[in-house]
C-alpha cells in the first residue's frame, strides 16, 4: 500500500522524473526524448518548484520508493484558468499505474487544496489519456475543448 505525504525538499528533483511521465503516448506513437521536458512550455511546471507560495506535491511512497506525485501551482499552462486557480498534474511511474495509487494521491490533494482555502483547481488532459476518467470521477468537468484535449476544473 502507498503512503501519501509530503514531498521532502530533497526530492523536488524527481518532479523532472514525474513531468516526463506525465506526458501522454498514444497507442503505437514512440515516447519523445526526455529532453521535451526542457522545453518552456513545459518547464513552468517543475522550475524552482517549492518557492511560489501556491507550490504544493504530494508523493506516493510504496517499498520506499517514490512512485508518484501530484503538484499544483499557479502558472500559465495549458490547463489555466485565472490566477487564483493552481493547476494541478499528476503521474505515476509505469509500474504502479492501475492500482488506485493514482486515485488515492488525486483525493489527497483535492483535500488539501480545499483545507488551504482554494475554491478550485484545474488541469488539462487529452481525451484519449484514460486518466480522464478519473478526473471526472473525482469531480472534474470540462470546460473547454482544445480539439485533443480538454479543460477540466472541480470546484472545491
Amino acid at each position: 500500500m502507498a503512503i501519501i505525504r509530503e514531498i521532502g525538499p530533497d526530492e523536488i528533483p524527481v518532479l523532472d522524473d514525474f513531468l516526463y511521465e506525465a506526458i501522454f503516448i498514444p497507442e503505437g506513437v514512440s515516447a519523445p526524448p526526455r529532453s521535451i521536458i526542457e522545453n518552456e512550455d513545459l518547464q513552468v511546471y517543475v522550475r524552482d518548484f517549492g518557492k511560489l507560495p501556491d507550490d504544493r506535491c504530494l508523493v506516493a511512497e510504496v517499498d520506499g520508493k517514490v512512485a508518484g506525485a501530484v503538484w499544483t501551482r499557479i502558472m500559465n499552462d495549458y490547463g489555466h484558468i485565472d490566477n487564483q486557480t493552481p493547476s494541478l498534474a499528476i503521474s505515476l511511474y509505469k509500474e504502479y499505474r492501475g492500482q488506485g495509487i493514482g486515485t488515492a494521491l488525486l483525493q489527497r490533494m483535492l483535500e488539501r487544496l480545499r483545507s488551504d482555502g482554494y475554491g478550485q483547481v484545474s488541469l488539462s488532459v487529452q481525451k484519449e489519456n484514460y486518466a480522464l476518467r478519473m478526473y471526472a470521477k473525482a469531480g472534474f468537468r470540462t470546460v473547454a475543448d482544445r480539439g485533443e484535449e480538454v479543460v477540466m476544473v472541480c470546484k472545491l
